[in-house]
């Protein structure tokens, strides 16, 4: 340490060493990784959770609701009994329910800027995508969560999978993955819009077309023609397609093959998007 002297007096100038000895008293700790950053994100989700349990009305009273609902309501009508209904209807309910709740994760990222919480994040010194990635681990576990809810009240309600449990927990695990491909759609426009009002708006109106005009409820060989052809192309339905083949013990193997391309397909695109989005804000 040397002295100084001022028109005011004595000062003090500390040695370098003596400052980097202060500020860096040990070796500078690692970059932490990709998979550890994304999976720290994670579980800060799953913390919001805990401290804000009514997130999870989604995934346990509205699937609930929406399962009794259907099942009761056009069960006699179009199969003669609910029970019968129950058999063709729960995998198209679950994934409807499930891809109905991804539209929250472009709501907490909207959220978050809000906040101006992602003005932190891009400081850090991290795996840039790690964040966006994080918000998706946390929401597989809500989409999980679920599925095995709308399962359990299947079975209580007369719901018997001819797949056994294999079907059964392929089924959930296709739904969860295309879950997470296709939240990258609303982490887009998370980042997008201005408010989670209009986050949720698009969200809407986007997925009520897609989850209702396709093969969920009835077969679409009643419909009309040009519905029919929506119907087709409509990716909810080559999903309800595959998870009700694996759940009766017949897997699809080119639905499957249709819904693990079209999500890396929404990985590709929509992670490219929702990357560049973030980065220029």
């Amino acid at each position: 340490m040397s002295a100084t002297t001022t028109e005011t007096g004595t000062s003090f100038v500390p040695a370098a060493e003596t400052l980097g000895a202060v500020l860096a008293p040990g070796a500078r700790p690692p970059r932490p990784g990709a998979l550890s950053a994304s999976m720290t994100f994670g579980w800060r989700a799953m913390l919001k959770i805990k401290h804000v349990p009514e997130q999870l009305f989604d995934v346990t009273a509205f699937p609930i609701m929406m399962t009794l609902m259907f099942t009761y309501l056009f069960g006699g009508a179009l199969a003669g009994s609910p029970t019968e209904y129950l058999q063709f209807l729960l995998p198209g309910i679950m994934v409807t329910s499930v891809v109905m709740i991804t539209m929250y994760t472009g709501v907490e990222v909207n959220k978050d800027i809000e906040k101006g919480v992602f003005d932190r994040f891009r400081t850090l010194p991290i795996w840039r995508p790690s964040t966006m990635v994080g918000y998706l681990l946390g929401d597989m576990f809500r989409y999980t969560m679920a599925a095995t809810v709308i399962l359990v009240v299947g079975l209580v309600l007369g719901f018997r999978p001819q797949g056994g449990v294999v079907g059964v927990v392929a089924a959930i695990a296709l739904l969860v993955a295309f879950s997470f491909a296709f939240s990258w759609v609303w982490t887009m426009f998370g980042l997008l819009l201005r408010s989670e009002k209009s986050v949720m708006g698009i969200s809407m109106l986007v997925l009520f077309p897609l989850t209702f005009l396709s093969n969920v409820y009835v077969d679409p060989a009643t419909m009309p023609g040009w519905l029919q052809a929506f119907v087709g192309v409509n990716p909810i339905s080559h999903l309800v397609t595959a998870a009700r083949s694996l759940m009766a013990g017949a897997a699809d193997t080119g639905e499957i093959t249709w819904v693990l391309v079209s999500g890396a397909v929404c990985v590709a695109v929509f992670g490219a998007l929702t990357m560049r989005l973030y980065n220029r804000r």
